[in-house]
């Protein structure tokens, strides 16, 4: 019996690039897909250089129990590169959705579960560093909580990283912002035990750590070959820093030494997403651009990365990826949910923990 088994396969329209599924109790049954599409020059009487990118953001509804998936909405937007579901103000409020765009916009909308539609609730643009360039393309983002308030991290395609608190009275602005990357600054996370600390990884191979109280970078660690593109702070196991790079390496870190990774495991392909399993963190879905999906497990303890499986389902590159919040009780079910860019494809897929991979 395959450890894989492929539920639902949707044409997305435009190029899917995230997945992001609500963690928030009593919402496991929505994600958003997002996309990404050029306008074609004909369309917009443009030259190709300066073709516009449009996009949107889709809500589903997946049910665990029967596996229909519904698709309850559709936003139009501008092209969409990556999404975060923010937590919530208190237990019986609404979650929210913030969306990093190709204008350079953060956009939060909030879901309304009884009407199954998300809106939007504000919109902050990044700005350039001269007032007459053109504004960079929000790239990736973050949140963490900060008392009342929430902080959002947004890294850009100028090298920036910006730092945003977003309140309760739906206010969203600038904190600070700054340089910290040559080329584009792919990805950002705060450090989920370090909550004064960021992370930044960049296309000119640099991770970097910098502290929010003191506005001074902590170190510069040089181990990629390649750009840095994606990074997890593990949620369960502190100090523990998981990066992925166009070098195909897949690294566990401890931040305190950085002089040497704990673990390195080739996943092939390049690594855009990592997304650990909220109710078994040890389990990592990896989106590998140029060559599929991988789940591995991490043994921190023995500083060990095991490769599980595989999922091919995708024929093009493999950007978004994301677990179902939700996990069969015994069996070691779970669903996940992946998308790639040139096929415009979406699948939701079950991941059997339980059997061994087989042809």
């Amino acid at each position: 019996m395959a450890r894989f088994r492929t539920l639902h396969s949707v044409d997305t329209n435009y190029s899917a690039d995230s997945v992001e599924w609500c963690a928030q109790d009593g919402h496991h049954a929505y994600f958003a897909c997002g996309t990404y599409q050029l306008v074609e020059a004909e369309e917009n009487k443009v030259t190709t250089k300066n073709r516009p990118r449009k996009g949107r953001v889709y809500l589903y509804h997946f049910d665990a129990g029967s596996g229909a998936l519904e698709r309850v909405q559709s936003i139009e937007t501008a092209a969409i590169l990556d999404m975060k579901w923010l937590p919530a103000w208190s237990s019986d409020s609404s979650p929210l959705l913030a969306t990093a765009n190709a204008l350079g916009e953060v956009e939060i909308y909030e879901l309304l579960s009884d009407e199954k539609q998300l809106q939007r609730r504000t919109c902050l643009g990044l700005t350039a560093a001269e007032p007459t360039a053109e504004a960079p393309l929000a790239l990736a983002l973050d949140w963490q909580r900060d008392g009342d308030e929430l902080q959002l991290v947004v890294s850009d395609s100028k090298g920036n990283i910006n730092l945003l608190r977003y309140t309760p009275q739906e206010k969203l602005f600038v904190l600070s912002a700054w340089n910290a990357h040559s080329f584009e600054a792919w990805t950002c996370v705060f450090d989920r035990w370090t909550p004064h600390r960021v992370y930044s990884g960049g296309d000119d191979c640099l991770l970097q750590a910098r502290d929010l109280r003191t506005e001074q970078l902590v170190w510069t660690n040089r181990a990629h070959q390649a750009g840095v593109t994606c990074l997890l702070s593990h949620p369960k196991q502190d100090y523990q820093l998981l990066t992925g790079s166009y070098d195909e390496q897949l690294r566990v870190f401890d931040t305190r030494v950085m002089k040497r990774s704990l673990a390195e495991v080739n996943l092939g392909g390049g690594i855009w997403r990592l997304k650990p399993h909220p109710n078994r963190t040890d389990i990592i879905l990896a989106a590998c651009m140029y060559k599929n999906f991988s789940v591995v497990q991490l043994d921190l303890e023995n500083s060990a990365v095991t490769m599980l499986g595989t999922y091919d389902e995708h024929s093009s590159i493999c950007y978004g990826a994301d677990w179902n919040p939700s996990l069969s009780e015994g069996d070691g079910l779970m669903h996940m949910a992946t998308c790639s860019f040139y096929d415009h494809k979406m699948c939701v897929s079950s991941f059997d923990l339980g059997c061994s991979q087989t042809d």
